[in-house]
């Protein structure tokens, strides 16, 4: 797909999603974003940029890491996404911690400028992600360090079948490359070559856990990368995908409930060495 394109695509798929994002995947993905704060060891007074924040939940946990004379800036492609992140930030008063629509492989900071970066979750949307890490090493101080999370392989994510089955009736190339960074060592050599010291990597084995079929229906189309291809299909569609997609997860159905498999992979990063030095 066109990079101009996927860009757009992300975009206007998650303003769809910016309602029901956290109710739809904030449990889902809250163990995967606690592992990569954990990993971050976010200390007092740290500029933080958290970038691909969604509605923020990484962001506001790590605007009480770094206290009040830290700093957290948290970017997103989505416009909507952004807004619902501001309206909560105001709300609550957080004076350290600013959001602004952006692009991941363009970063509007200057260089040098933050102390870590962090990426949950976004990085495997991103065209051209050798560029986006670029951008990282750009704007990160001498020590700097970044903690990326991605999804892990293809056949550890039970639900990747949701790609095949939009692409199906759309040939929408959603995510044409999702599940590459997840692939081996494809990530942290990846970070290597952007001029990052990889000090930890591993990968976190769960499950999506889904009340019943509607749930898990609602997380994939109208939460996520598909829900602009989504937004479009008719009732007919809708139901056959939908049928399609439950048809796809069954193995992994409890009573009336899902449990289906998912995987991370959560890497640790600093500035190399030598780069820094010089």
């Amino acid at each position: 797909m066109d990079a101009r394109l996927q860009r757009r695509v992300q975009r206007y798929g998650w303003d769809l999603a910016a309602v029901d994002y956290e109710p739809l995947w904030g449990p889902q993905l809250a163990e995967a974003q606690a592992q990569l704060l954990d990993q971050a060891a976010l200390q007092p007074g740290e500029t933080v940029l958290d970038i691909a924040c969604g509605t923020g939940i990484v962001s506001f946990a790590a605007a009480r890491a770094v206290g009040e004379n830290g700093q957290v800036i948290g970017i997103d492609l989505s416009g909507q996404m952004i807004d619902a992140a501001q309206r909560q930030a105001a709300q609550n008063s957080h004076q350290h911690l600013r959001f602004a629509r952006m692009d991941a492989e363009a970063l509007d900071l200057a260089d040098a400028s933050v102390d870590v970066v962090l990426c949950a979750l976004g990085l495997m949307y991103v065209p051209d992600p050798a560029r986006a890490l670029a951008e990282m090493r750009r704007v990160l101080r001498p020590g700097g360090r970044i903690v990326i999370a991605v999804w892990g392989e293809r056949k550890h994510c039970g639900w990747a079948s949701l790609f095949s089955i939009v692409d199906a009736e759309v040939s929408s190339e959603v995510c044409p490359l999702f599940f590459h960074l997840g692939q081996g060592e494809a990530l942290a050599r990846l970070c290597q070559a952007a001029s990052f010291d990889v000090t930890k990597q591993h990968r976190l084995h769960t499950t999506l856990d889904y009340a019943d079929g509607d749930a898990a229906c609602d997380a994939a189309f109208i939460g996520g990368p598909v829900a602009l291809a989504w937004s479009r299909f008719d009732a007919a569609t809708r139901a056959r995908t939908r049928a399609s997609y439950l048809a796809s997860i069954s193995t992994w159905q409890h009573a009336s409930g899902y449990r289906v498999p998912g995987e991370f992979v959560i890497l640790s990063a600093n500035v190399s060495s030598s780069v820094a030095q010089a």
